[in-house]
């Protein structure tokens, strides 16, 4: 692959492809250096999916100082809520999931002593409608998100708080609510 990105281009494009995959496999060997020097966190995560994704997150974080970075921002994915049918046993399972990840990654944020430089939030343009399918409910707008760090001025609620009333003033349709703060201006 290196001889190939190596091999003299003649369109700007492929010039500029292979110049970008030689960055890449740059930074990928000095991640992978720097991973394999760093020591083990204390904090013990979840072992699950985002427990994983938030533990390496941590070591990214941790390894800001030697990447020469001053600025980091990472994405982490919680899947599952697309739940039509035993939606109470299945949220509930999903917040905990969310819950101790998020407690694992604030006690690491401590453990390296970035929690008030780190700002974790969640975000998504997914919800569910007010009324029941019969087991579940189906798909809606927007919902309650969290930001969480050491500098965030917590237990204040943004947006106005709608009627959660089927058929109310804040039902579009369906129970239906739309939200008062986008997901884009989080």
């Amino acid at each position: 692959f290196r001889q190939i990105l190596a091999k003299r281009h003649t369109q700007a494009m492929e010039t500029q492809y292979a110049d970008l995959q030689d960055q890449a496999m740059q930074l990928d060997e000095l991640i992978r250096t720097a991973l394999a020097g760093q020591a083990a966190l204390l904090t013990q995560c979840p072992n699950n999916s985002l427990g994983n994704q938030l533990k390496m997150v941590a070591r990214m974080i941790g390894l800001r100082n030697v990447l020469g970075v001053s600025r980091q921002v990472f994405f982490v994915r919680l899947g599952g809520f697309d739940t039509h049918a035993d939606q109470l046993a299945f949220h509930s399972q999903l917040l905990s999931t969310l819950a101790l990840a998020l407690k694992a990654f604030e006690d690491a944020m401590a453990e390296l002593g970035t929690t008030s430089a780190v700002t974790t939030f969640t975000t998504s343009e997914f919800g569910r409608t007010l009324g029941s399918n019969g087991s579940g409910s189906d798909h809606g707008w927007g919902g309650n998100q969290m930001v969480i760090g050491g500098a965030v001025r917590g237990r204040d609620l943004y947006g106005a708080w709608p009627s959660l009333i089927v058929d109310g003033a804040d039902d579009v349709g369906r129970g239906r609510i739309i939200p008062t703060t986008a997901v884009e201006q989080m």
